[in-house]
């Protein structure tokens, strides 16, 4: 996937390379038909589809229904994605950081959705959201979404703090209409935020929105805490906090610290049902994506 190591300028291709990858294998559309809502049963006619009967009421009656739906529209989506400081690790020219790989997701799934034709919308954040489209379908409203999207690749905001949870509560007000939110995210904030933060995802799913969480890390830094046996000056990238240490000295309390973090995120996530997908850097965007539709699809 990262032959071509994506930049601003490519970042469009490297999106439309992804979606080529990504896409085969998959029998339906993961997203198209997402508002198709279920309203009543009728019996079945001579003629009618088949796809549409209900296999489980003939299971329980032995009588053979067909169900009704009351729309069938495209899908709405929204697409939320942190550009705090934080995910600016890791500062590596090997190596893309958080925010980068999660420019190429986003730019990816822009792209399956124009595919699809269906309307979709943008919102940057970090301590606020600072920007936050309409939600429409046109192909020149994806082209301008895409120029956004390579405006951030390389962003260096210094000290930027996250509020994730006022900001899924900003969308949750705004979207008046049952969509698909996705939020690209390492998921970094105060641990006084948290409640608060579980509390805006679930604002989500109380208004019925299906929330769909790319929880981004770096594996072997963030995760295994795997770094040399020698002094480090640690820094808080959001808050400029410095902290010399030795890894060996804390490496086993930060494991128990990040294992809990991880494992809180898991039960709200499950919780609330939204589907929670992690992210390790050193993994090809078109895998993590084809793998979680994949998935997706056997689920509908």
């Amino acid at each position: 996937m990262f032959a071509i190591k994506p930049t601003a300028d490519n970042l469009e291709l490297i999106a439309q390379q992804a979606v080529e990858g990504f896409i085969i294998g998959l029998h339906k559309s993961p997203f198209h038909g997402f508002s198709v809502e279920f309203a009543e049963h009728r019996q079945y006619n001579p003629g009618d589809a088949l796809r549409h009967i209900d296999w489980r009421v003939f299971g329980r009656s032995d009588k053979l229904f067909v169900k009704k739906y009351e729309e069938e529209t495209n899908l709405r989506c929204c697409i939320m994605v942190d550009t705090s400081s934080s995910m600016q690790f890791p500062q590596e020219k090997e190596k893309l950081s958080k925010l980068q790989y999660a420019c190429v997701a986003a730019a990816s799934l822009l792209q399956l959705l124009k595919r699809q034709l269906d309307a979709c919308s943008l919102a940057l954040f970090d301590e606020q959201i600072y920007f936050n489209s309409d939600c429409r379908s046109a192909p020149t409203h994806y082209r301008s979404l895409m120029t956004k999207i390579s405006s951030v690749f390389d962003l260096e905001a210094t000290n930027k703090t996250s509020n994730i949870a006022q900001s899924i509560h900003q969308i949750a007000e705004q979207i008046h209409r049952r969509s698909l939110v996705i939020i690209i995210s390492d998921m970094v904030d105060d641990v006084e935020q948290m409640d608060a933060l579980f509390d805006s995802l679930q604002h989500l799913r109380y208004n019925k929105h299906e929330v769909i969480l790319f929880h981004v890390m770096d594996k072997q830094q963030e995760l295994q805490f795997e770094f040399e046996n020698r002094p480090y000056e640690f820094v808080d990238l959001e808050t400029g906090t410095r902290v010399k240490l030795q890894p060996s000295q804390m490496k086993d309390q930060y494991l128990k610290e990040m294992d809990l973090f991880r494992k809180k995120i898991e039960s709200q996530c499950y919780q609330y049902n939204i589907s929670r997908v992690e992210i390790d850097l050193t993994e090809p965007v078109d895998k993590i994506l084809h793998s979680f539709l994949l998935k997706r699809n056997k689920m509908q």
